[in-house]
């Protein structure tokens, strides 16, 4: 028998806020352990929480850049389960009235994979294991989160990491995450079950717990979907249950049974206010929402000619796409930008962190100078990319490196003579041309290069030669 992968994410977004989200305490990665909290943040008695209000804007424009529909009224909740990383023993977060509902992320193939909702919640404290002995640092606990839960749309791996990809890029574009998934401000929930191919009707799903990896991600999914085969082939029964990922022997194992919503015995939380958001409020956090990728992308195809994988380099992040995007004013060829970016900026920026921050030696503004010199005849093919070298060497502009006299052109009286001269003096290749010897043309071409030292135009040499030995 056959069966599917069905699986759904719950996918944990820290926000990019300066506090957390109930107090004023910062939201700084690192830092000495449990320096960042405050009686609040840790709960302790008669201390009253109050909403970060940038939060709540943050988790709007999440939703308005999946198509969500954004709630008016929403409010907060007690989630109550007792655990060390949860000194309260319950999470603030959002129940049956989150901020946002119904959206989805569309993949390349045209599929959307809906969203049930988006809600705001805080994070918890992080557990660390050492020797035996467990500590619990309560620096990260408090800090606004945001979940995002899928619908059990997915139907493999390939659509489940480029699901999470997609999400990451969005969430970056928007500016209200960094989604560092190393260290932890973008962690997934994977829930995975199988079915027969053809049933319309769920298997038990297992849930495997903190993915902070694309990579790991598939390899779980790959060996959660086989492990549950396996057993249902051999007459077992999958039990509903939270897992662990080891990325070294690449298993899953059991962590708890899973819990459902009425174990969490949701109630208001009676020390918040309920969350308004107006329309016109909405409409202003949408005016904010630049344009986003899978948009970008497109343009860049239909509108200035570039390739479906040059777009998809460019637009992939948002820096290298405004970087890209000023540096094509008034240009010819935008392509000829996206080439060089694609090429030898790319060159240097070893990681996905490194462009993301795109942190280039040269500005747009250079990059243009160079192109419309180009664009004009007057940088050669020959001086291109060791100009483009030597600025992102140094940072510095084009004309420090290319001279009045290397970007003169030449009259016409002057063509007409080098041309002719080129003729005389290389009567060998023209015979071994005329006599059936394509490439032979180039040795004279090459003269001429040589000659006027780089300045012509190699194309309109070879198509005069040719005219003039006809």
């Amino acid at each position: 028998m056959k069966y599917e992968m069905v699986a759904g994410f719950e996918t944990h977004i820290e926000l990019a806020t300066n506090t957390k989200i109930f107090c004023s305490c910062t939201t700084e990665f690192g830092g000495e352990s449990n320096t960042h909290c405050c009686p609040i943040c840790i709960g302790l008695p008669g201390t009253l929480p109050k909403i970060n209000r940038q939060a709540v804007k943050y988790a709007v424009m999440a939703g308005l850049a999946t198509n969500c529909e954004i709630a008016n009224i929403s409010k907060m909740d007690r989630k109550n389960y007792c655990y060390p990383d949860l000194p309260k023993a319950y999470q603030i977060s959002q129940y049956d009235k989150p901020i946002c509902e119904h959206g989805y992320v569309e993949l390349s193939s045209g599929k959307k994979i809906r969203l049930t909702r988006i809600h705001i919640e805080e994070d918890a404290g992080k557990l660390i294991h050492k020797r035996g002995d467990t500590y619990v640092d309560y620096n990260r606990g408090g800090v606004p989160l945001i979940e995002i839960v899928s619908e059990p749309d997915i139907r493999s791996v390939e659509e489940a990491k480029e699901y999470v990809e997609k999400l990451q890029q969005v969430m970056r574009y928007i500016g209200i995450s960094d989604c560092k998934m190393q260290e932890g401000s973008m962690r997934c929930d994977v829930n995975i079950s199988v079915r027969p191919v053809g049933s319309e009707e769920y298997g038990t799903r297992t849930e495997i717990k903190n993915m902070n990896s694309i990579t790991f991600i598939g390899k779980a999914m790959e060996y959660e979907f086989a492990r549950q085969v396996d057993l249902i082939e051999s007459g077992g029964r999958v039990e509903q249950e939270t897992l662990r990922y080891d990325d070294v022997t690449n298993t899953t194992s059991s962590m708890r049974g899973k819990e459902d919503a009425h174990d969490y015995r949701y109630f208001r939380d009676p020390d918040l206010v309920t969350i308004h958001v107006t329309d016109d409020e909405i409409d202003e956090l949408r005016a904010k929402i630049p344009e986003l990728p899978a948009v970008k992308k497109q343009r860049y195809v239909s509108e200035l000619g570039l390739n479906e994988k040059d777009a998809q380099n460019i637009s992939k992040y948002r820096k290298i796409a405004e970087f890209f995007e000023e540096a094509i004013i008034g240009v010819k060829t935008p392509k000829t930008v996206a080439n060089f970016i694609i090429g030898q900026i790319f060159r240097r920026l070893e990681t996905e962190a490194d462009k993301e921050e795109f942190a280039t030696a040269i500005t747009a503004q250079q990059l243009n100078e160079l192109v419309k010199l180009i664009d004009a005849g007057k940088v050669k093919n020959n001086l291109e990319k060791s100009t483009l070298e030597k600025m992102l060497y140094t940072g510095k502009s084009v004309n420090d490196f290319i001279s009045e006299s290397d970007m003169a052109g030449r009259d016409d009286a002057a063509l007409t003579e080098l041309w002719q001269r080129a003729v005389e003096n290389n009567p060998n290749a023209i015979a071994d041309y005329k006599n059936g010897k394509q490439k032979a043309i180039k040795a004279v071409v090459g003269f001429i290069m040589k000659e006027s030292r780089g300045r012509a135009d190699a194309a309109a040499a070879e198509a005069k030669i040719l005219q003039l030995i006809k």
